[in-house]
């Protein structure tokens, strides 16, 4: 699988780390227990089988017409599924929606990039940073506990954005160079 990421600001990715690992010190899972070399805040805009390189220009082009895009995060959201995961809800803003359309009809419109993921789809989407999965009941962190901003609210830019090959576990910047 590939996908495609929009990486924050470094003030942003510090806010997103530190709740990393206020989350770890309580015991909580979280993403400080990734200790992979590509694991660092990001927001997925799509997920495909295949990222061939005739896509992958054309989303080099969208991402260097649209970065850098503000950014805004507003409390915690909680998905359940094979796994809960708790996560800071991105703000979806009318430039962040375009792009992540754009980049999502890119990819769908290039059969040789194969499935997408259905939940990445633009009526579907739910933008967030993921900051702790794990398996059984979801705990209940209020957000006071989680964010040094009032209801986890903080304004930041999207700055760059990143492929990731989940097969090779490897990155690649696409987009603008920060």
């Amino acid at each position: 699988m590939h996908s495609v990421e929009l990486l924050p600001d470094e003030a942003t990715e510090r806010a997103v780390r530190d709740v990393w690992n206020r989350l770890r010190r309580a015991g909580l899972p979280s993403q400080a227990a990734h200790r992979h070399p590509t694991n660092r805040p990001h927001l997925t805009l799509v997920t495909a089988d295949a990222l061939v390189p005739e896509a992958r220009a054309r989303v080099d082009e969208a991402l260097t017409a649209a970065l850098p895009l503000p950014l805004v995060l507003r409390g915690s959201v909680r998905f359940t599924g094979r796994a809960h995961v708790l996560a800071w809800a991105v703000a979806r803003d009318d430039a962040l929606l375009s792009l992540h359309e754009s980049v999502w009809r890119v990819l769908r419109h290039t059969p040789a990039c194969g499935r997408l993921n259905p939940l990445h789809e633009p009526s579907r989407w739910s933008p967030h940073i993921t900051l702790g999965r794990g398996r059984g009941a979801a705990p209940a962190v209020p957000d006071s506990a989680l964010f040094d901003a009032p209801s986890g609210f903080l304004t930041g830019s999207w700055v760059a954005a990143r492929t990731y090959d989940s097969a090779t576990r490897t990155t690649a910047p696409v987009g603008p160079v920060p």
